[in-house]
């Protein structure tokens, strides 16, 4: 008698996607590139809780936040419908679980929306929502938060959302990076061991069985930065930035910044105007051999020119500047006209921000941070943030152009100052005599400059 051919199963998980679906964990977290299975996979999982919670007699709710309505529709029509009938087919020889869908208008304090609901005779349901902290609130039951790192006000959402699960209950997220400034990136990146943690990019999905082109993929997509973030998981703003995260900490130095710091050598400034919404910075660079070290960064917002100018003024007394590199930009103009008379056109040189001169600046900015020829304050998350600001994007026609998002912090002004006083240190410059001035000489001075400062921001 043959052998009776092997039973073919009805699903086949890959080992990643298997991995995901056996962990039970309370708290799980998977960060998977596009299209590997990290939806499918959890709904499964879902439904599977479901059923055997149904074949002993228990009752479970699960609740399936997305990011937006299109989405919830998604992962029960494609997912969790298909498996639900499945089980239901592989379940009728023992017992009848007849799952009943149904759609209905939810209504909470704030919003309201579609939801799509499974339930079941011993009183289990599956609900699909989109998400905001109304629905994350709305509910106690397990949930599955979809594409995390995609939803709005993720925060709020994180905020409203655990005491519901507090009580025992399971929750699941997964997501694709979205930048630093999410919850998903805080879940993912934590150093605790509550969490279970996957991840899966591209490369893992494949070797394990995924039947996916990489390099057709890859070729197709022609965007560098898309490819980064979406297939092989790296945070999106760290492709894009011009200053990484990991640069700009590599170059930190707790003794950056601190005027008493000043060796009394050759210093070079770097000067971004503004006098209205944007901040208005002076950057000061010690050479000390090869490196150069950040001894100041002033930061003055709304200030006059007047107040801009003693602020400079002050620099030049306390600083052996050798030369100033300054925004001539538009309002630009008047002070870099200023300050050659009053320090000396061979000191000052004004720069005027064109795409082509923005480029060359940020160039040899950014070469300084990859040499480690700079040092900057450790332990600031403004300045951090900031120099981490600056994009690069390539417009409609291939010319590169510098972007950076505008907030009560600035618009990465103390970055251009930085690539200012670099390029400054860079820039042959004219020998003079420096006679540093005596304390008691500058007292008008500092008097002067410590009710700046008391209206300034500065280090």
């Amino acid at each position: 008698m043959a052998d009776a051919p092997a039973p073919v199963p009805a699903l086949t998980l890959y080992p990643y996607q298997r991995a995901w679906f056996d962990d039970r964990s309370r708290f799980k977290i998977g960060m998977f590139a596009r299209q590997t299975g990290k939806t499918f996979t959890t709904c499964l999982e879902l439904v599977d809780d479901v059923f055997a919670a149904e074949a002993e007699g228990r009752r479970t709710r699960w609740v399936i936040l997305s990011r937006g309505e299109r989405q919830a529709k998604e992962a029960m029509d494609e997912a969790i419908k298909p498996f639900c009938r499945a089980y239901q087919a592989l379940f009728r020889a023992v017992l009848e679980i007849e799952p009943v869908f149904r759609e209905y208008e939810w209504q909470g304090q704030e919003v309201r929306c579609n939801a799509l609901e499974v339930s079941f005779p011993g009183g289990s349901r599956v609900t699909a929502l989109p998400a905001n902290p109304d629905t994350a609130r709305g509910f106690s039951a397990n949930v599955f938060l979809d594409e995390f790192a995609f939803h709005a006000d993720s925060r709020r959402i994180w905020a409203a959302l655990f005491p519901v699960i507090s009580n025992g209950y399971k929750l699941r997220v997964v997501s694709t990076p979205n930048g630093k400034g999410n919850k998903f990136f805080d879940l993912v990146t934590g150093s605790d061991d509550r969490w279970s943690r996957h991840v899966v990019d591209i490369h893992r999905a494949v070797a394990e069985g995924l039947p996916r082109d990489v390099d057709a993929l890859r070729e197709a997509l022609a965007d560098d930065d898309a490819w980064a973030q979406e297939y092989e998981l790296q945070w999106l703003d760290e492709a894009s930035a011009w200053l990484s995260y990991d640069l700009i900490g590599a170059v930190e130095h707790p003794a950056a910044g601190d005027p008493a710091g000043y060796q009394g050598g050759p210093c070079c400034v770097g000067n971004d105007i503004a006098a209205r919404n944007d901040l208005w910075v002076a950057w000061v660079l010690e050479a000390v051999g090869d490196v150069l070290w950040t001894r100041e960064i002033v930061t003055l917002k709304r200030a006059s020119f007047a107040d801009q100018d003693a602020v400079l003024d002050d620099l030049f007394q306390r600083y052996r500047v050798v030369r100033v590199c300054m925004d001539q930009t538009g309002m630009g103009e008047k002070p870099v006209e200023d300050a050659r008379r009053r320090y000396g056109s061979d000191r000052v040189e004004g720069i005027l921000f064109t795409s082509a001169n923005k480029l060359m600046l940020a160039t040899v900015g950014k070469e300084a941070f990859e040499d480690r020829r700079i040092r900057v304050p450790a332990g600031d998350p403004v300045l951090r943030a900031d120099l981490h600001k600056l994009k690069k994007v390539t417009g409609p026609t291939g010319t590169p152009r510098f972007v950076a998002e505008s907030d009560s912090t600035g618009h990465a002004d103390r970055a251009w100052a930085g690539f200012l006083a670099v390029h400054a240190a860079g820039s042959p410059h004219q020998p003079y005599a420096y006679i540093p001035v005596r304390p008691e000489q500058t007292t008008r001075q500092v008097r002067l400059t410590s009710g700046l400062r008391a209206r300034r921001g500065s280090y």
